[in-house]
């Protein structure tokens, strides 16, 4: 049986003080999410939710989104996104290149526990992604590594990868920073920006407006997604589809028409990795990174 209700997304302009709304219709069947906008007639990619100006002429990017109780439930808007950004994965292709996407799915370990400090730096050569959090490090692991690494068995159950068989996520803390690079030699020293950005997440149990909360009396979702231009200003955020239960998936992805992010923020979930996902705490892990070609800040001689 379906339900429908409306979330209202917010386009924000820098400097004015104003805000223009539209809602958006989501039908829920089942567990998994259909998104058309309103008096559209359809389904598919809807326009931006929360997004904020940076002084230029400001065009919202289109925004993909899915989350249900298996892989089915996200793979069509995945896929779309996919070809949104680039239908060619550049691989580990030195660029700059004209277009296409780069992919991250944490699987080149195949099925050890890879744990590293921060910043990670393994994908900034060969993909142009560099990975810093405010906790100790990151761990790339299958379910049964991510359960002894947070010292605790029923994250084994838990959690499902969308791409076997890792998934990804920050050590003492829940918030994971993405800066871009002109993949390939030198890359540290070539700072780019991106088109558009995506990530898969296990287990987002939490939507908005939940619960009881300390002070609004309204839980706010547990993940989100956060970008930001050259500059350091807010073009976009917005919480993440939940599918409550274990083992679900969850997927938002955004497309700008011309390459302006320059760093991501995530924040998966409401609790430092480690305690069980229950009424407290929504734990949540990460798997595949899909991002358009990063394009240089400054001209490369």
């Amino acid at each position: 049986m379906c339900m429908a209700y409306l979330m209202m997304e917010t386009v924000m302009k820098n400097h004015i003080n104003r805000l223009v709304t539209t809602a958006q219709l989501v039908v829920v069947c089942g567990m998994g999410l259909i998104l058309m906008s309103c008096g559209a007639g359809g389904d598919g990619p809807i326009p931006s939710a929360n997004a904020q100006s940076t002084g230029r002429d400001f065009v919202a990017p289109v925004v993909f989104q899915a989350a249900g109780p298996d892989l089915a439930s996200i793979q069509n808007t995945v896929d779309q996104h996919r070809a949104a950004l680039g239908l060619t994965n550049n691989g580990n292709n030195p660029g700059p290149l004209a277009d296409g996407r780069r992919e991250i799915n944490w699987d080149g370990g195949g099925s050890t526990t890879t744990v590293t400090g921060t910043p990670l730096i393994n994908f900034q050569v060969t993909r142009g992604a560099l990975f810093t959090t405010t906790g100790t490090g990151f761990v790339q692991a299958p379910v049964a590594g991510l359960a002894t690494t947070f010292n605790n068995p029923t994250y084994d159950t838990i959690f499902q990868p969308f791409s076997p068989q890792r998934l990804f996520s920050p050590i003492n803390s829940n918030v994971t920073e993405t800066l871009f690079f002109v993949p390939g030699p030198g890359a540290e020293t070539k700072p780019a920006k991106t088109r558009g950005f995506g990530v898969i997440f296990s287990d987002v149990d939490l939507p908005d407006g939940s619960g009881p909360g300390d002070k609004s009396g309204n839980r706010q979702a547990s993940t989100r997604i956060e970008c930001f231009s050259t500059d350091g200003g807010l073009l976009f955020s917005s919480f993440i589809p939940a599918s409550p239960g274990d083992k679900s998936v969850s997927f938002l992805g955004i497309v700008f028409t011309d390459a302006r992010i320059a760093k991501v923020r995530i924040t998966s979930g409401d609790a430092v990795p480690g305690p069980n996902d229950d009424e407290k705490h929504d734990i949540v892990m990460m798997d595949d990174f899909l991002y358009g070609e990063p394009q240089p800040i400054q001209p490369i001689p």
